[in-house]
């Protein structure tokens, strides 16, 4: 932090933001100079933030940039079972990606998808907008490969959700109820962010 404050006093960067940082992490680097935005993955089936991260970002006023807002693209609907990816696609290592998982986890999406229909758009376009509708704070970066696609991801945009619809799209997709880590045994994640104490040599 006391090297990207250097660079911002040299003018060579205008912010400084971090991602997957602990909490604590996260507040230390915060008194050292403010934190701009903290990007974290969250979606209908990633809310865990919403029990730790988000409160602590909010209270020391950080931006909120949200990666993989439609789960991988689960939430758009099209991925049923893992025969759905390509052969190299690294999603198959994921824990959520697995057939048992996905079986379990696409019952989720009834509910959302009649919600999608009611206001005659997709499902990934609601799954993004519920994101969107979090806060004037949270910014979403979805990841597309295809101009449909980003049309698709644009579209959501213009969607407006009542928060009877919030609330509505966000129980149908409880928590507790997602089988499967967010990432394989290991990866590292702000929970398992181990930041050791400040070195005194």
């Amino acid at each position: 932090m006391e090297e990207l404050v250097a660079l911002k006093k040299e003018g060579k960067i205008r912010h400084i933001g971090l991602s997957e940082a602990g909490i604590d992490t996260v507040r230390r680097a915060h008194a050292v100079h403010p934190i701009t935005a903290y990007q974290l993955e969250w979606s209908l089936w990633s809310r865990g933030v919403e029990e730790d991260l988000i409160p602590v970002l909010r209270e020391l006023g950080i931006g909120i940039v949200v990666y993989s807002p439609l789960g991988r693209g689960f939430l758009s609907g099209k991925i049923k079972s893992s025969a759905d990816l390509p052969a190299d696609d690294w999603r198959r290592t994921n824990p959520r990606f697995t057939e048992e998982s996905l079986a379990q986890n696409n019952a989720l999406l009834a509910t959302v998808e009649k919600i999608a229909a009611e206001k005659n758009v997709s499902l990934g376009v609601i799954a993004l907008a519920w994101v969107q509708h979090q806060g004037d704070d949270v910014v979403t970066i979805p990841g597309t490969t295809r101009e449909a696609h980003f049309m698709e991801n644009y579209a959501s945009t213009f969607v407006q959700l009542s928060p009877e619809e919030v609330k509505r799209i966000g129980d149908a997709f409880p928590p507790e109820k997602v089988v499967g880590d967010r990432y394989s045994p290991g990866f590292p994640t702000y929970r398992s962010d181990k930041n050791p104490p400040k070195s005194k040599v």
